[in-house]
């Protein structure tokens, strides 16, 4: 079976790569939790982010954290920090380099209607861009549905679906848009592995990614 999961990921890559190379990215994503006790959790998470679909970094991503669960492995809020180091590229494909710091508070809360599991991640950031300093704010609604179970438990295959919108705290509020869709397959209590397609709408561009994220000790469930 894992085996066959891998086999399907690596299908959906080269049938992106042979359609379009240079308009579809490609995230390689780790995300992680680890339980201190029955209120406390550190999350960790590592993004690799081409801009081609490989070989052209785009943004390399480390985000932390220390959470806190108000109600039992619920209602989680998380403070945390991350880092940013970003190759961004002008029509030109010149490409300019920026690091960034970042502050978050962020509160994550669990829904469950049959096998549909909801999550919804309310998160504000601070961003330390030199020379500059920025405040932003986003809501994911996120949805996951068991093919094969009633519950995301071993050897079960799932849709996974989320909506994320990113406003800041200025004058030209919308920041962007993000929507996504994949195939996961729970391997055991302690990882999952899912990929899928995200479209990113900004201001003035529209690009789709190609993702593939490994979940380990996944507490708190759709954690991304």
């Amino acid at each position: 079976m894992i085996k066959r999961t891998f086999a399907f990921l690596a299908g959906m890559s080269f049938g992106l790569l042979a359609a379009q190379k240079s308009d579809v990215g490609n995230w390689l994503m780790l995300f992680g939790n680890e339980k201190i006790n029955p209120k406390f959790n550190i999350h960790y998470e590592v993004q690799y982010r081409n801009y081609d679909f490989i070989g052209d970094l785009n943004q390399l991503l480390l985000r932390t954290g220390i959470g806190y669960n108000l109600s039992e492995n619920n209602n989680n809020v998380l403070l945390g920090y991350a880092y940013v180091h970003s190759h961004n590229y002008d029509a030109n494909q010149n490409i300019s380099q920026l690091d960034e710091h970042r502050l978050f508070q962020q509160f994550i809360t669990k829904q469950k209607f049959g096998r549909v599991h909801l999550n919804h991640r309310y998160r504000i950031e601070e961003r330390f861009l030199q020379p500059k300093t920025e405040v932003r704010f986003r809501y994911q609604l996120g949805v996951i549905v068991p093919f094969n179970n009633t519950s995301l438990t071993k050897n079960t295959w799932y849709a996974s679906v989320y909506d994320e919108i990113f406003i800041n705290a200025k004058k030209d509020a919308f920041d962007r848009n993000r929507l996504y869709a994949a195939v996961g397959y729970v391997i055991n209590d302690k990882m999952r592995i899912e990929g899928g397609l995200m479209n990113q709408m900004l201001s003035n561009t529209d690009r789709y990614q190609f993702q593939i994220g490994f979940y380990l000790n996944d507490v708190f469930g759709l954690m991304r």
